[in-house]
Formats: structure tokens, C-alpha cells, sequence
């Protein structure tokens, strides 16, 4: 275990700290100054835990990337429930950092990789993108108010500027490129059947995971893990929940097509229908398996191989886990 734990609470104006051992708290500003003098404090050993907070955690990803020090980006509700399991039910910012820290002290919190120049550019892409496609949503449901016009033209607002991002593609293609490791990877992914330019910025963008898992644990960030509910006799049906929606709907859509064309998957599916399983069950099951799949391609850096199988042992165990 680091000898230093520091658990940090992000808002956009300042960062509550608070370290382990020595129990001290306090409060920074969340400014490229304020936090670069904070991170050289810590010796090179300390590990600085945070939560996965959408634009606030930039500049200390950043200044902690560069100076080498380890850190764990966690998920916010499994924060909560940490804290909930300590018999912590205050919440606030100074409470929330030491929780934090205590984390990292009390379990084995996996280390974020630091996210490379391609793939914050992706991920903030596509952050932007959904931000407006949900804009444009919203405005197309209250076309039944008053001022139609104006909702009219603000949904031609939005729709320009999603048309102006999707025409970055060639852009971001070319910084795909740019980057040996992360065009050795996209060619390998576009491989296969189902992996088309949105499920690869999706997966190149959002899960920095693939290939670096085994093919269990993978599947929770994915959102594709499913979670088995039972209670002295009482079986319930295993649900997913959980990891990155938006992972999970890039797998899914790639899911209907792979389940036409990739061997593998193919005889899964048409199993589980037989055997009365729902359409959207067969799919999840699908989706797991291409990402076991892409996670083992990723990893191996082996091609897909179209005509080839997983092992017998392989796809019945998918087949039961998402039963």
C-alpha cells in the first residue's frame, strides 16, 4: 500500500485535499498554479484518489500525468456507498475528500492510466457531441409550445453544429494516425464486423480499459457485466447495471451487427433464442462476447480471424452469465 494517501473532492473553483497519514485537510484552488504546487508535494509513492468528475479533473490529471505520480478515478457511487458502509451519511466536500483517501487506503483501487492526447481529444469530442444531440432532443419536445418558430430555428442552430462536429471525423482520423500506438489499435478494431467509426471513437475514447483487462473483469467498465441476484432459495434473473452508457450502447448497436456476421456470436444468439430467451437478452450476451473478443484482439494485437471460433468452454459461459 502507497505510504501516502491523498483523496481529493473536485469542484470547479477548488479542490478539498486531504491526506493519510497525517490526517490533514485543506483547500486549494482549482487553477493550473495552485494545483501544480500541490502535486509536487507528495513523494513519488503517494496515490492520489478523485472521482470520475465530468470537467473538473483536467488540470489535475494533467499535473499529476506529468510528474509520474499514481492515481485512481473512481466512481462517484461507489463513493457513496463506501462512504454509507463507514457510517458516513454527511456529505460534504471536506467529508467527501477524506472518504476518498480512505479508499485508497482500506482497498485495492485499481490505477488510472493517464489518458493520452488522442484519446482526450476523442473523448471530448464525443462529450460535445451528445451534450448537443441532447440539446436538439429537448427542443424537438417542446415543439408543441408556443414560439414555434424560434424552437425551429434553434433545432437548426444545433443540427449545424452536430453536422460541423461529425465533419471533424477526417480530423480526428488523421490524429488516429498520427499516433502509432493508437492506429495499431484502431486498424485491429475496425476489423471487425460491426466496428464502425462511432463504436471505434467510442471505444478508443471512453474505454481506455480495452486490452489491459481480463475477459471478466472487462466487462464491468462496459456496463456488460451482469449482476446475479439471489436470496436463500430465491433465484432472480441477473440484470447489467452500472460502467459507461455509453460503451455499452456502442457494443450494443456493433452487437446487431456482428451477430450476422461473426461466427463466433452467431451460434450464442440463435441458442438463446431457441432456448426462449429475449431478443435485447440474446443482444447483451452478444455485445459481452464482441467485447471479450476486441479486449483479447487488443491485447494479443492478433487480427480477427473470421473463420475461426472461441473455445467450446468459452461461449457457454457467456450464455449462463447473462442468463
Amino acid at each position: 500500500m502507497p505510504r501516502t494517501l491523498v483523496g481529493c473532492d473536485l469542484a470547479r473553483g477548488w479542490i478539498d485535499l486531504h491526506r493519510l497519514p497525517s490526517g490533514v485537510s485543506e483547500r486549494i484552488a482549482n487553477s493550473p498554479d495552485a494545483v501544480d504546487a500541490t502535486v509536487a508535494a507528495p513523494p513519488p509513492d503517494a496515490l492520489v484518489v478523485f472521482e470520475a468528475t465530468s470537467g473538473c479533473d483536467g488540470l489535475l490529471i494533467a499535473a499529476l500525468a506529468a510528474r509520474g505520480l499514481a492515481f485512481s478515478r473512481v466512481n462517484p457511487r461507489q463513493a457513496r456507498e463506501f462512504a454509507r458502509a463507514l457510517g458516513v451519511l454527511a456529505k460534504t466536500d471536506r467529508v467527501d475528500a477524506r472518504v476518498l483517501a480512505e479508499m485508497g487506503a482500506r482497498l485495492p483501487l485499481p490505477r488510472t492510466a493517464p489518458s493520452s492526447p488522442v484519446r482526450a481529444k476523442l473523448a471530448c469530442l464525443l462529450r460535445r457531441r451528445r451534450q448537443l444531440v441532447e440539446m436538439r432532443k429537448a427542443e424537438r419536445m417542446r415543439r408543441h409550445d408556443a414560439g414555434r418558430a424560434e424552437i425551429g430555428r434553434m433545432i437548426r442552430i444545433l443540427g449545424r453544429r452536430i453536422d460541423a462536429l461529425d465533419a471533424l471525423e477526417a480530423e480526428i482520423a488523421a490524429a488516429i494516425e498520427g499516433d502509432p500506438h493508437t492506429a495499431a489499435r484502431a486498424r485491429l478494431l475496425r476489423a471487425v464486423p460491426g466496428v464502425g467509426p462511432t463504436v471505434l471513437a467510442v471505444l478508443l475514447g471512453e474505454l481506455p480499459e480495452l486490452g489491459r483487462l481480463c475477459r471478466r473483469r472487462i466487462a464491468s467498465p462496459a456496463g456488460l457485466a451482469p449482476h446475479a441476484r439471489e436470496s436463500g432459495t430465491w433465484r432472480g434473473t441477473r440484470r447489467i447495471r452500472g460502467g459507461r452508457r455509453r460503451v455499452r450502447e456502442g457494443l450494443y448497436i456493433a452487437a446487431l451487427s456482428a451477430s450476422r456476421s461473426v461466427p463466433a456470436p452467431k451460434p450464442s444468439r440463435d441458442r438463446m433464442r431457441a432456448a426462449g430467451k429475449a431478443p435485447k437478452t440474446a443482444l447483451i450476451a452478444v455485445a459481452r462476447q464482441l467485447l471479450v473478443m476486441l479486449n483479447a484482439i487488443t491485447r494479443t494485437g492478433q487480427p480477427i480471424r473470421l473463420r475461426t471460433r472461441l473455445p467450446p468452454s468459452v461461449a457457454p459461459a457467456l450464455e449462463g452469465r447473462a442468463q
